[in-house]
């Protein structure tokens, strides 16, 4: 009897260790589901929230509880502000705001607390002449890991010609470098990635060419920046008479190394064959790796819910990308595709179709865009389906080879919207959590499902404390501490939030 007990005492408090706390804060009218809305972090023990209707901006500040204890209405920012990006520190953020004044576009900072209030007078990072109403931004902004190098940067186009402007920050958001730097460029032939910076202050991003504006990219290099200079290092890599699509850049701060991600192909518009990775030294710009690692038969058939193997990672695109400190990594890819009456679904459209497809001056840019929600989507009328299925998850060392695989299965769908559909990354505990929806007897249920640093997929029960009535869009979701994580929800037509506590 005693044994019984102690098993029963050690099996709850393993139960007490894996299980959430989830808090929600209370419906408020103002949220209504036209709400835009960005997950600042948390600021001063608080969680900050930057909310947008129409021309009214605020910040609510919520309390351990998700109890709301202050909303700060923001008016200094005009009715045409353009766009807002947060930088989050430990005990205060900077909010860039760029608005439009006649046909100047001004770029701004201002320092906030814990409780969304403002710490400074707005300060004047640049400005921009234009002759229209610049709709959509002009300046994108980036920072590095550790937050103390911020980039403020913006891309004109002329006569088949680039000029990037940029202008670096430190923490304090006092300017350390001005570069203005021209160069050549194809419309709807070159292909850029994302932008990032490094701790060292290094402005990276890839420049891909296309033999068209819908095939995949034949040749590849990486530009890069140095804090101080006023050019770019050109470094080009050799595909090997392969193709690749997009590439996604991560940059291994701790190693100092730009590792480069993409799904290859041995044919134009052929099949997925495998991984494509490159390992570039930040010191130095040698590469230092690079591979083409095959996916395996075996693979194939396990990840293949429609159609033949040899198409069954067709539809799979990068998502996250997580380092280890031994220089290898973790890779994730969601099998993501739509249906609609009006238009066939292929990924060469998705990738190259879209205004996205290439850096466009004026028009919409962001390496966070997937965290930053609007319901853009709510008056689509072309009859779409999103489906959102299984996860890739492979472990690679840092070459570029796998050492083990595995996938974390799921099957959604969604028509007009894909806000409640994807999943949410949260790293706790040596443990990768994806949270993600599940229909349940007619009712969408948030799921968790983790993965060790082995590959072992440990599927947990759901999580505690969903009260009905709340939908969950974990695709939203942002990691703000080390054991904590705020999901958007929907309640009754209201945008709140879940503070979830693991």
């Amino acid at each position: 009897m005693k044994r019984i007990i102690i098993f029963l005492l050690s099996v709850l408090m393993i139960s007490a260790a894996d299980a959430q706390q989830i808090y929600y804060s209370q419906p408020d009218n103002r949220d209504g589901r036209n709400l835009n809305f960005e997950i600042i972090g948390k600021i001063n023990g608080n969680y900050l929230i930057f909310k947008n209707t129409r021309s009214n901006y605020a910040i609510s500040a919520y309390d351990m509880d998700m109890n709301e204890l202050n909303r700060t209405d923001l008016k200094l920012l005009p009715d045409k502000t353009i766009n807002v990006d947060f930088i989050a520190y430990p005990d205060f953020a900077w909010m860039v705001y760029q608005y439009q004044h006649r046909n100047i576009v001004y770029c701004k900072a201002v320092k906030i607390n814990g409780e969304g209030k403002l710490l400074t007078e707005p300060v004047l990072l640049d400005t921009s002449e234009v002759r229209f109403f610049a709709d959509k931004k002009i300046y994108s902004t980036i920072y590095s890991e550790n937050k103390k190098q911020i980039m403020v940067f913006k891309i004109q186009k002329k006569n088949d010609r680039f000029k990037f402007t940029t202008l670096l920050f430190n923490d304090e958001m006092k300017l350390q470098h001005t570069s203005v730097i021209n160069t050549d460029y194809q419309d709807k032939k070159y292909l850029f990635s994302d932008f990032l910076i490094s701790d060292l202050g290094n402005f990276i991003f890839t420049a891909g060419n296309r033999s068209s504006s819908r095939d995949f990219i034949e040749q590849l290099s990486l530009l890069v920046k140095a804090p101080a200079e006023d050019t770019f290092h050109i470094q080009p890599l050799d595909l090997r008479e392969k193709y690749i699509d997009e590439i996604k850049i991560k940059i291994d701060n701790l190693n100092t190394n730009f590792l480069l991600n993409s799904f290859y192909y041995t044919r134009k518009r052929g099949n997925t064959e495998g991984m494509f990775t490159a390992v570039i030294d930040e010191e130095t710009n040698r590469l230092i790796a690079e591979t083409f690692a095959k996916i395996s038969d075996t693979l194939r058939m396990n990840l293949r819910d429609k159609g033949n193997e040899k198409t069954a990672l067709n539809d799979f695109f990068i998502r996250d990308v997580v380092l280890k400190k031994n220089g290898g990594f973790l890779l994730m890819a969601e099998d993501f595709y739509t249906q609609s009456r009006y238009s066939p679904w292929n990924r060469w459209d998705y990738l190259y179709g879209s205004p996205y497809s290439y850096y466009s001056p004026y028009s919409y840019y962001s390496p966070y865009y997937y965290n930053y929600y609007g319901f853009n989507d709510w008056n689509n009328n072309s009859d779409t389906r999103y489906y959102y299925n299984n996860i890739l998850v492979m472990n690679l060392d840092s070459a570029g080879k796998y050492e083990w695989t595995n996938v974390v299965r799921k099957s959604q769908y969604d028509d007009q919207t894909d806000n409640y559909l994807s999943y949410g990354l949260m790293i706790t505990g040596g443990k990768l959590h994806f949270l993600f929806n599940e229909n349940t007897r007619r009712r969408m249920i948030l799921n968790d499902r983790t993965i060790k640093g082995d590959g072992e997929i440990d599927r947990t029960a759901p999580m505690h404390n969903l009260d009905r009535g709340f939908d969950f869009m974990p695709r939203y979701a942002k990691q703000v501490s080390a054991s904590e994580i705020i999901i958007p929800c929907m309640y009754r037509n209201v945008i709140c939030f879940a503070l979830v506590k693991f």
